[in-house]
């Protein structure tokens, strides 16, 4: 069994609602990018829009799923990919491996043993390889939606970097992502007792406030945001 919580219906659901978020997520997959390697595990990959995204920078990517439908989607989506493979992994895992990078997005904080989690994705990279991380930021943005798909925390940089050296990794980023998305979240989740939809409003947010704000944030860093992305290293 996977440790990792959450009503998996609402979990697709809120993937299929933002996958129009196009601008959003290429911007997340460039900032873990660098630290790939040629040879990238992805940890819980939902309906595989990162995978593919990665592929198309030219990433060789193993794309992993333990919810049987997402699972079978996947196969279903990259069947005969060149650079996408698909396999069923649960979290935490027990097997060992020699990837380049095990990257995890908004799966850490569905597990009530982060350190033991982050332990097992070390143990799937190897010596020198990077563990790559987006969770999601601050306490007080915690709402009935982040609970009713398995979140167990929120981070801030503090405590993420404490838990990836608990699980003995070298911490070489860790720092906020999306500063005015961290007031967005909790202005629908928090006071509006909503979830992040596809639609009009966050399609115009994807179009004209991302760029902007990813091009900021490459210059300046935040005090404060709807993520914190970090990266860890594994021993040599």
């Amino acid at each position: 069994m996977s440790d990792v919580q959450g009503d998996t219906f609402l979990q697709s659901q809120a993937l299929e609602d933002l996958t129009g978020a196009v601008n959003y997520r290429r911007w997340l997959c460039s900032l873990g990018a660098p630290f790939f390697g040629d040879d990238v595990l992805e940890i819980g990959s939902g309906l595989g829009d990162y995978a593919a995204d990665w592929a198309d920078m030219g990433f060789r990517v193993t794309a992993t799923e333990a919810d049987p439908g997402r699972l079978a989607a996947l196969r279903k989506r990259f069947d005969g990919h060149e650079r996408v493979m698909v396999r069923r992994l649960t979290v935490p895992v027990a097997a060992t491996a020699d990837h380049s990078a095990v990257v995890a997005y908004n799966v850490l904080e569905h597990i009530p043993d982060d350190v033991a989690a982050l332990r097992s994705f070390a143990n799937l990279a190897r010596p020198g390889g990077a563990v790559v991380l987006i969770v999601p930021a601050f306490a007080f943005a915690m709402s009935e939606f982040d609970r009713a798909v398995g979140h167990q925390r929120r981070y801030r940089i503090p405590a993420l970097a404490r838990a990836m050296t608990r699980a003995g990794l070298s911490v070489r980023r860790c720092h906020y992502v999306n500063g005015p998305g961290l007031l967005a979240w909790f202005a629908v989740c928090r006071v509006l007792r909503s979830r992040p939809k596809d639609g009009p409003l966050l399609r115009a947010y994807d179009r004209f406030y991302v760029p902007v704000e990813r091009r900021l944030e490459s210059r300046v860093r935040m005090p404060f945001g709807q993520s914190v992305f970090a990266v860890g290293r594994v021993p040599q």
